[in-house]
């Protein structure tokens, strides 16, 4: 009966005797209007932190000779990025085929001019290191299938995919070769998007990967190697839309 008794009691102990009578929220606008009237105690807060992430930042690794975006189906920017995965690929005595770069992993775009440290971490700011990986080619198949779906996603100079607006893939060649089913292909990308994701579950098949995860590898640095040595060549980083992915209405 005590037993029954304390059960009773911890039962009602634990009823909430709080109601939910309404919900109200309000938003707070952040614009550029901080920009011009910023906050004196918040300047103040975050200056000495400030002046260190500048520090890190603000150093000129290149130039871009304009405005460089990425968006699907083909873009200047994520040809850049995915043809310096085949540039980078010679300092691990790679020769890879193709790269494919997904355009979730670029969170933004590189304006015309002088390119920071930071700009390039704007562009590339997970880590994600560079990967290495064999296809067969009808995975390579459905790699450029599910690209297709996607919209379009960065792919290499040579990679020739056409489709329809709603996604549908119409034909896929590289180099201007057809896809060999049996034949084995190299492709370098990003770790992420080796593992499957993104709907690219095609690399899911992968085999013989290579994938340093050290800190030098990661992909932004191996971007800003590229913007060095052609700022050391004299010459701004440019790229172009060339047809490597094409919508062709039905």
């Amino acid at each position: 009966m005590t037993g029954l008794i304390v059960l009773s009691l911890v039962a009602i102990s634990c009823r909430s005797h709080y109601e939910l009578n309404s919900v109200e929220r309000t938003r707070i606008l952040v614009d550029r209007h901080y920009d011009t009237n910023p906050d004196a105690k918040a300047m103040e807060f975050i200056a000495p932190f400030k002046q260190r992430v500048d520090a890190e930042m603000n150093p000129v690794v290149g130039k871009a000779a304009k405005y460089l975006e990425a968006v699907r189906p083909e873009s200047p920017l994520s040809n850049l990025l995915c043809d310096i995965l085949m540039w980078t690929s010679r300092s691990f005595n790679e020769t890879p085929d193709f790269s494919v770069y997904n355009i979730g992993g670029i969170r933004a775009a590189i304006a015309e001019g002088e390119v920071t440290k930071g700009n390039i971490v704007d562009v590339a700011p997970f880590e994600n290191h560079i990967c290495f990986l064999s296809l067969k080619g009808d995975a390579v198949t459905q790699l450029f299938n599910q690209i297709a779906m996607r919209k379009g996603e960065g792919v290499s100079h040579g990679v020739e995919i056409t489709m329809t607006p709603d996604g549908k893939m119409l034909s896929a060649r590289l180099n201007g070769e057809e896809i060999a089913p049996e034949r084995t292909y190299r492709v370098v990308t990003i770790d992420y998007a080796a593992q499957g994701n993104d709907g690219l579950t095609a690399f899911k098949q992968k085999t013989d990967v290579v994938s340093p995860q050290d800190e030098n590898s990661n992909v932004r640095n191996y971007i800003m190697d590229y913007f060095r040595e052609k700022m050391k060549e004299g010459k701004a980083v440019d790229a172009n839309v060339e047809g490597r992915i094409k919508v062709i209405e039905n």
